[in-house]
């Protein structure tokens, strides 16, 4: 009985340790000062929160490390004794520890500052007349599925119904940690390919819609908008949402004078629920915009200056005549395309995330 030793690749230089073990050091420091216990409550909270997050980061590389060293040893003594249970059994355990790895790893791409915040997302649609409105409501479906596979809280913001059917436009917010690390990779112009349920003729039709993610602000991030640089109207709401929705002027839109950002908010029964919703969406973008003029790689982020419709698409999604998604950044593809349509994202996220 021959056995062969496994490999096993372990990501040390991706998980930063050094810089981690050095950071948790300094806010031990921090921390040790009798000082610190005066502060406000909100800044101690959020220290103690990132020292929480340091250690059991650390905690958990570094029990990963161990386990993988302890069984890289057991089956290195199964190969010379040629015990084959022994062998087998901590093959299996290998397996399962390269898997927590490979999440180690992930999380670990998500170290930008923005993307543990939640996500603000909107979905317009593009060419295609109602079969783009159609496709823009099976891409809001698509993201609410991924979102409860994630445990994340999904709160529609703003909300247009199409003329005859599907949506012209939506706005929600994803709740959740590392949504907007996520969500960054849907960020484009998405296609889809099928025979248009609104043809009478049964032809193929091809749309078109674009994603849009921002990172949403957080209360510690203070963005200030200036009264006297703004205007806010009050209209009533169309759309779903009852008779009190409809028949009071309760929507919100707020004009942004210096940048020229235009958000609203329509979705809510209450005048002010509806504009404080309207203001963090406005400063969500005003943040965004700030962020990309020190942005030196000046990624498309918010204002995507391509149009919505041929040679832009990030991702296509072709139900006729053959079923596939590809995303053509990475070149991944799926072949069950009705598996993606409940959610399914996570390998083209995994693989955009890599390639960044």
């Amino acid at each position: 009985m021959a056995l062969c030793f496994p490999s096993l690749k372990i990501y040390g230089g991706i998980f930063d340790l050094e810089s981690q073990e050095k950071e948790l050091d300094e806010i031990e420091t921090v921390m040790s000062d009798n000082d610190f216990w005066q502060k406000d409550q909100s800044e101690i909270q959020k220290v103690t929160q990132r020292r929480s997050v340091l250690s059991d980061s650390i905690g958990f590389w570094k029990k990963l490390y161990k386990d993988c060293n302890d069984n890289l040893e057991l089956v290195g003594l199964a190969v010379e004794e040629q015990d084959e249970q022994t062998y087998n059994e901590v093959c299996d355990s290998l397996k399962s520890l390269e898997k927590e790895i490979n999440n180690l790893e992930l999380k670990s791409l998500l170290g930008k500052p923005d993307d543990k915040r939640n996500a603000i997302v909107a979905i317009n649609a593009g060419a295609g007349g109602t079969e783009a409105q159609d496709w823009t409501e099976m891409l809001l479906r698509m993201y609410t599925r991924w979102c409860e596979v994630k445990g994340m809280k999904v709160e529609i913001m703003d909300y247009m119904p199409g003329d005859d059917a599907g949506i012209k436009n939506v706005t929600f917010s994803v709740e959740g940690l590392f949504a907007y690390g996520y969500l960054k990779c849907e960020h484009g112009i998405h296609r889809l390919v099928r025979i248009s349920p609104f043809d009478a003729s049964g032809r193929r039709h091809t749309s078109f819609a674009s994603v849009s993610v921002l990172p949403e602000v957080d209360m510690d991030i203070n963005i200030e908008v200036d009264e006297k640089d703004i205007r806010i109207d009050v209209f009533r709401a169309s759309g779903p949402g009852g008779q009190h929705v409809n028949k009071t002027s309760s929507a919100i839109r707020i004009t942004h004078f210096p940048s020229g950002v235009v958000v609203q908010c329509q979705n809510e029964k209450s005048q002010h629920r509806n504009r404080e919703m309207a203001m963090k969406m406005l400063k969500a973008k005003l943040y965004d915009i700030e962020r990309h003029k020190m942005d030196q790689q000046k990624q498309d982020m918010h204002q995507n200056s391509k149009e919505i419709a041929w040679g832009s698409q990030i991702r296509s999604y072709v139900f006729m005549p053959y079923r596939l998604v590809k995303d053509h950044r990475t070149n991944v593809d799926v072949g069950d395309v009705d598996y993606v349509m409940d959610g399914g994202l996570d390998s083209f996220m995994d693989a955009f995330l890599r390639m960044k």
